[in-house]
């Protein structure tokens, strides 16, 4: 049984004033609007409504806290770029979005959601920058990985691969598919690592050789 199979809802917040003590270990989920960041949690937990999917992108205006344990929580931080939201509401989800990924202690990993088709857009780029000047490591999640044939995926993790060495950080790519489960595994094994957890003495199979 997986530990993300426990994760359980535990607050919405507009802002990190309302998101309770900042200690032991969070990992945040941030990506476009349109990436896939809340089938992404669903998958990881096994659980198909914990994070709200919807064909609207831009659903997620609040910081949604998932608790582990007492010690250990998952974020899902607000979707930027896509969104058709006025300006207002805009500019209040990304101020916080911005405050926390500054100002939270707790914050040991940042998952920045991608489509595997179109990576390394300047949003992506500058939260990935961000994260590497705040020596925090990244994993960069090329979802969506169905939507490219076996080979084709192969070459655009290559490609994007060799395009995370210019931030020249704690940067990993890996492909994820949440229809397919391509990539959970090692999306687990990041996971367990940043939280702490036992490792897997098991040698995970690569989700590019799936």
């Amino acid at each position: 049984m997986s530990h993300y199979n426990q994760a359980k809802f535990c607050i919405s917040a507009p802002d990190i004033s309302h998101l309770g003590e900042d200690k032991g270990v969070e990992v945040a989920f941030a990506g476009r609007s349109n990436a896939g960041k809340s089938s992404a949690l669903n998958t990881l937990t096994r659980q198909k409504s914990l994070a709200r999917t919807s064909k609207t992108p831009g659903r997620t205006q609040l910081i949604n806290v998932f608790e582990l344990d007492e010690n250990r929580r998952l974020i899902d931080l607000p979707g930027y770029g896509y969104a058709k939201v006025p300006i207002a509401v805009k500019e209040k989800w990304q101020k916080s979005l911005g405050e926390y990924l500054q100002k939270r202690e707790s914050l040991k990993g940042l998952i920045v959601l991608m489509d595997i088709r179109h990576p390394f857009k300047d949003l992506d780029q500058d939260l990935i920058h961000w994260a590497v000047n705040a020596q925090i490591p990244v994993l960069a999640l090329l979802t969506k990985a169905d939507k490219l044939k076996s080979g084709n995926r192969k070459n655009q993790l290559l490609k994007v691969r060799e395009a995370a060495l210019a931030f020249c950080g704690d940067v990993t790519v890996e492909v994820f598919s949440s229809l397919t489960n391509i990539g959970l595994e090692n999306l687990q094994a990041k996971l367990d690592q940043w939280f702490g957890y036992p490792i897997n003495e098991v040698k995970l199979r690569k989700a590019d050789n799936r």
